[in-house]
């Protein structure tokens, strides 16, 4: 059945944040599976609820640096790394 063209030619704006959103989400999700954690255990590591750390994934891109930092350290992966993909998926509907 799929999403009809009428919602992107009609609401380009939110089709841009779906898009970055869930490309944002998909590399938590790649990272935090490649670490061998579940939803759960990567939230607990962060220290948030396991259905934020799932909006996340979903496409949600969170704002705060001190959130960025907390998953960037559940995840092992380097501030920089997500504080900048963040900017960037962010960035592209701004």
């Amino acid at each position: 059945m799929g999403i009809p063209m009428k919602l992107f030619e009609d609401d380009l704006p939110l089709t841009r944040r779906l898009v970055w959103g869930r490309l944002f989400g998909s590399c938590i999700e790649s990272v935090r599976e490649t670490g061998g954690r579940s939803v759960e255990e990567a939230a607990h590591l962060a220290g948030m609820e396991a259905s934020e750390w799932a909006a996340i994934e979903a496409g949600y891109v969170p704002k705060s640096t001190a959130r960025l930092r907390s998953m960037a350290g559940a995840l092992e992966c380097g501030f920089e790394r997500i504080a900048n993909l963040a900017q960037l998926c962010r960035g592209a509907w701004e």
